[in-house]
């Protein structure tokens, strides 16, 4: 078969370079551009993201409330304290909100997921329209993780069978260890790595709780990160 008719059976993609495609492996001129990593632009931060589930401006002390917050008030020493963010006076619907920049109807979220109905803006199911925050930087060459709470995930959608594209690992985050739902034991808590259910390795007893546990795996995340990627910021939630 000539070239022109193998080039309309199979037909040859943009090229990011100059020149004819070789259509032989084994032709000496077959050579091809390096595989380029995709990474954001130089000096692209990394970002944590460390939310406080249904507390107010008034609570933290960096705000000037009565709930002591040190390191938080150091990091506001030496940055920028923002007082106007947008909630929805309802958690699962701000955090909807937050991890996608768009009113909270817009992704189905008008409600927390167990009371969602079939009404527009009320179903809890975030249309494929409305990209996830963590999965723009995703696809922008970032390291992506989430830890703690999830209860973005329609209810008929929370078991350990899926399907999982509302669960974090699919939506932008790369890791997730967590729970899923409104709430769960800080003791005994029903968590997941990935999607894969997981035993706390240590009992209350030995003295586990869930945020030590959590914010344990962020840290050693964030280690590994950036052992095996230090040049690749990340989005940390």
């Amino acid at each position: 078969m000539t070239d022109e008719r193998l080039r309309d059976v199979l037909p040859i993609p943009d090229r990011p370079y100059d020149g004819e495609l070789p259509l032989d492996a084994k032709d000496p001129e077959a050579t091809f551009p390096p595989i380029e990593p995709l990474r954001p632009p130089a000096g692209a931060p990394n970002v944590l993201v460390v939310l406080l589930d249904d507390v107010g401006f008034a609570a933290s002390s960096a705000f000037g409330g009565p709930c002591a917050t040190p390191t938080a008030e150091r990091l506001a020493a030496n940055g920028l304290k923002y007082n106007r963010f947008h909630t929805t006076a309802l958690c699962a619907p701000t955090r909807a909100a937050l991890l996608t920049g768009r009113n909270h109807h817009t992704v189905g979220m008008g409600v927390i997921t167990e009371l969602a109905t079939s009404a527009p803006g009320y179903n809890s199911v975030r249309p494929n329209t409305c990209a996830p925050l963590a999965q723009t930087v995703q696809l922008n060459g970032y390291s992506t993780a989430q830890f703690g709470k999830c209860h973005e995930v329609p209810v008929w959608q929370t078991s350990p069978m899926g399907p999982f594209e509302a669960w974090p690992t699919g939506s932008g985050f790369e890791y997730f260890y967590g729970f899923i739902g409104g709430e769960t034991n800080q003791y005994y808590p029903a968590i997941y790595d990935g999607t894969t259910p997981v035993e706390p390795e240590t009992t209350p007893e030995e003295g586990y709780h869930f945020t030590e546990d959590m914010t344990t795996r962020a840290i050693g995340w964030v280690r590994q990160q950036k052992a095996l990627t230090p040049d690749k910021p990340f989005f940390v939630y």
